[in-house]
């Protein structure tokens, strides 16, 4: 009868908790933060006319690339320092804190796949595009799937030296991966600069935006008449001051046209972010945001709106007189 030599079990370290936890937290936001970025990209190469945003869609790819950018490296760095302490410690492949982290993210992986494919078939069923829909679901399943087999390979394999390079090679694969995706986004997105120069057309449309309801709400609507010059338009009571350029401070262009009609202008350093966008074309305005038309080059770019007397008139002729002091009552 053989003699059976009892096993002493390796104990974690709070290093290894610390490292494992790190290491996990890390991956999801990754994985989810890459996910969700291939996804943007899919919205814009089929955009839904139904939905579809270039701002927004923009602006989320600038979320998840910074995500990327910081917490990739924390999961690559966490990735090296572990396998080089398997490599060094075979016995700690049998940790109870890698092997709950593993299961955890097995768990996780699977759940992923299955809120996401419930999330895309509605959609789906919703009216989304069938080439969108299923690159979607191609992306879900390739990056939740390429974790889910991952570490279901990781919590199978001894660590050895073949398993060691082995896991070097899985890291320098995703990390040129997840690179390529980081760099696809700045070419859509642009630079810093370019985020700066957007905001600041982005100013300029606020501003224009006000100046133009205070001629018409305000202005117009008390006068019956357009101002000559922006300084009519200041008014110490309400507070309104004409803003000038955000960047160079200079004061924008307004010119009168006809009776009914006027100009605003500016200069621009970047298109607008609207898919088929065109420069500014003369418009009737009739106080809907909706028919306005602020889409402009990157360029000097004036904005022509004609106010239709028909639909302020009434207001023009009813504006109310001073109140007259009542009677005493007896």
């Amino acid at each position: 009868m053989k003699n059976i030599q009892p096993t002493t079990q390796i104990k974690s370290t709070p290093k290894d908790v610390f490292l494992h936890l790190l290491h996990i937290v890390t991956f999801y936001i990754s994985v989810v933060s890459l996910t969700s970025l291939l996804i943007q990209y899919i919205d814009i190469m089929f955009p839904n006319p139904l939905n579809f945003d270039l701002s927004g869609v923009l602006n989320l790819i600038l979320w998840f690339t910074s995500i990327l950018v910081i917490a990739f490296p924390f999961y690559i760095g966490t990735s090296l320092l572990m396998a080089r302490d398997l490599s060094a410690n075979p016995a700690k492949t049998e940790l109870k804190v890698r092997k709950w982290f593993i299961y955890f993210t097995l768990f996780l992986a699977a759940l992923t796949v299955l809120i996401d494919l419930i999330l895309l078939v509605y959609n789906f069923l919703s009216g989304e595009l069938t080439a969108s829909f299923f690159l979607k679901t191609l992306i879900v399943l390739v990056v939740a799937g390429a974790a889910f087999g991952y570490y279901l390979w990781d919590l199978k394999k001894k660590a050895d030296e073949n398993a060691s390079s082995t896991r070097k090679m899985i890291a320098w694969g995703v990390t040129v991966a997840v690179l390529l995706s980081i760099i696809g986004g700045f070419f859509l997105v642009g630079s810093p600069a370019t985020q700066r120069a957007r905001k600041f057309d982005d100013r300029r449309i606020q501003d224009l935006s006000a100046i133009k309801d205070q001629i018409v709400f305000t202005y117009w609507t008390q006068k019956g008449k357009l101002p000559e010059k922006f300084g009519d338009l200041d008014d110490k009571i309400s507070g309104f001051i004409i803003p000038n350029d955000p960047e160079t401070m200079a004061p924008y262009e307004y010119n009168v046209t006809d009776q009914f009609s006027f100009e605003l202008c500016a200069n621009f350093k970047t298109k607008s972010l609207v898919r088929g966008a065109t420069p500014a074309t003369p418009a009737m305005y009739r106080g809907s945001q909706f028919e306005q038309n602020w889409t402009h080059n990157a360029e000097r770019t004036c904005f022509k709106r004609t106010i239709d007397p028909e639909l302020y008139k009434q207001q023009i002729g009813n504006i109310p007189a001073a109140k007259q002091p009542l009677p005493l009552q007896k």
